[in-house]
């Protein structure tokens, strides 16, 4: 083949690659979506979330993440976290809520998601993030791993940074039912089994001890849910009798099994629906 035909090969081939991957214009929006194939940070219109003041019963977690958040957002020392625990207690919501009362404030704080499974691309995000002017919460939610998951190696990226160390306008915020982000039974059955136990499940479950903040979330008290339920009732202008507010609410958490700040905002949502209030 001729060096001239080799030429317009390479130049269709270099056509047909995706242009690479530019960081967009951050003062366009405060939250953005990470995607891959081609790589691109796409902008959120409007997060959904709710207001940081509607979110009780997890004082504790609440105050220690917004303080984390503040320290990062002025330029100072902040730690990963990683919020764990019940399902359904406000975990995504925190984050969310805590990332909106900053950016509040001022900074030019931005909150970028990143799925589980697009990890491995984590070094390319980094890169698109290191050089900007803006601060970048890093989010990932419902995070865990199975025995054979090789993508907590691309955590580490972010969490240890490797040679080039993790960029100092980013954090990382992650949600997990799982403290160690694996099974209990599949760590047991790895210690059990390997040749050497206590080097087994070492580097998994070291995992989690990477984030300087550990943020625990448990089931709350009936007490606890029905605050909830009445302080979106006061949010949102619902007028209803107390006692009758409390029996629905009862049996509400009843048909569901269980009681979650997830519960009481479905059962406002089903309430507020029935008496034509508006919750936008």
């Amino acid at each position: 083949m001729s060096r001239k035909a080799l030429e317009r090969i390479a130049a269709a081939l270099e056509r047909m690659s995706p242009p690479a991957s530019a960081a967009p214009d951050f003062s366009g929006a405060e939250a953005f979506v990470w995607h891959v194939g081609p790589d691109r940070l796409a902008p959120v219109a409007r997060v959904n979330r709710i207001d940081i003041g509607l979110l009780l019963g997890i004082d504790r977690a609440r105050d220690t993440l917004l303080a984390n958040t503040r320290q990062f957002s002025r330029g100072l020392p902040a730690n990963n976290a990683l919020l764990w625990g019940a399902r359904g207690m406000g975990k995504s919501s925190l984050v969310k809520a805590v990332h909106a009362a900053v950016a509040a404030e001022g900074g030019g704080l931005k909150l970028v998601e990143i799925q589980r499974e697009d990890l491995p691309s984590v070094g390319r995000l980094l890169a698109l993030l290191r050089g900007a002017p803006e601060r970048f919460v890093l989010f990932c939610d419902d995070l865990s791993f199975s025995h054979d998951d090789e993508h907590y190696k691309s955590l580490k990226a972010v969490l240890d940074g490797g040679i080039e160390g993790r960029p100092e306008n980013v954090v990382f915020y992650a949600t997990s039912n799982r403290r160690h982000l694996m099974p209990r039974d599949m760590i047991e059955n790895e210690r059990s089994s390997a040749i050497t136990p206590s080097e087994a499940v070492e580097e998994k479950v070291s995992l989690s001890d990477r984030f300087g903040l550990w943020l625990g979330f448990h089931p709350c008290s009936q007490d606890d849910y029905l605050a909830m339920i009445r302080g979106y009732c006061a949010a949102f202008a619902i007028d209803i009798d107390d006692d009758a507010l409390r029996a629905e609410a009862i049996e509400w958490q009843a048909t569901r099994g269980a009681r979650s700040g997830r519960v009481a905002w479905q059962f406002v949502t089903d309430l507020a629906g029935r008496r034509g209030v508006e919750m936008g």
